[in-house]
């Protein structure tokens, strides 16, 4: 099945919701990234979550989300746009640990459970929008959660969830963020609470078959779900090889001199998508 996410409306529009299947996205993120299976999780569950918070953007709007943990993998980042477009980065990725005792991966020993989670997003204007919460479970989709209800104040439940193979290819990955508009009552809040509170995890629901339409279905069986738009998610690396060269170019001419005679050329690899960019001798003298 492509990856993709939905965004839909229920309880007469006083619920807004985003349901996701990212697996081929998170797949592609973390062989770039070489994670184990831990780590894929961890990585892949803040790609998923990023690309739906990108997909709440406008125009060439953009998000970063930064997860700076105490934990073994060490930072987790990545962007996502309004154009379904995602990327993925994680410090640590060789982290891997026994199932924890819900049988499912460690992810919260992985990430930590003290820290930060901060959110930037471009949005066009003079100054980024930036905000910043204290991580509280490592979990990611908890953490998230709390976000958007301090940071945004947007009472909301996200979730997320990566299924591994043995050979740490990812077999199944998606997610969910469901917010409730200003004006709900209790009454609707706490029934929410209670339908995904005893929701099957999202990932084996992925792994059986279902669709972003049929999960939201079946969070909301007994409601009319108003399908608004369909986002195709892909990865997408933002590196290229002009802009390396830009950044040569801005070194000026003395450092690219000493690249020159000292190193005989020049190589730049992305964080990112692990890309290499070499450059020889006399492609440096142009950009002096």
């Amino acid at each position: 099945m492509k990856d993709y996410l939905v965004k839909a409306t229920t309880h007469q529009g006083m619920v807004r919701a985003y349901a996701a299947i990212s697996t081929n996205t998170v797949e592609e993120v973390c062989r770039r990234q070489d994670t184990w299976a831990t780590a894929t999780a961890a990585l892949g569950r803040t790609v998923t979550i990023t690309a739906m918070m990108g997909a709440m953007l406008k125009g060439e709007e953009t998000i970063t989300v930064k997860m700076e943990g105490d934990g073994p993998v060490g930072v987790i980042i990545a962007d996502g746009n309004a154009n379904g477009e995602t990327r993925g980065y994680i410090t640590n990725p060789h982290v891997d640990f026994d199932l924890n005792d819900h049988g499912k991966l460690d992810v919260a020993r992985a990430v930590g459970t003290s820290g930060s989670l901060r959110v930037i997003k471009d949005l066009g204007l003079k100054d980024y929008f930036t905000g910043e919460v204290p991580i509280i479970s490592g979990e990611i989709g908890e953490d998230f959660t709390y976000y958007f209800a301090h940071s945004e104040q947007t009472p909301s439940a996200v979730g997320a969830g990566v299924l591994v193979n043995p050979d740490h290819s990812v077999l199944a990955s998606g997610g969910f963020i469901i917010q409730v508009m200003p004006g709900a009552d209790e009454e609707l809040i706490n029934e929410l609470e209670e339908q995904i509170q005893s929701f099957p995890a999202i990932s084996s629901l992925i792994q059986e078959g279902n669709s972003p339409e049929e999960i939201l279905q079946r969070l909301f069986p007994d409601e009319e779900v108003k399908m608004l738009e369909q986002l195709p998610l892909v990865f997408k690396c933002k590196c290229s090889r002009d802009r390396i060269e830009q950044a040569i170019s801005g070194l000026g001419a003395k450092e690219i001199q000493s690249m020159i005679e000292e190193d005989h050329g020049a190589e730049a690899s992305c964080h990112f998508c692990n890309e290499v960019y070499r450059f020889t001798e006399d492609e440096l003298e142009l950009l002096k």
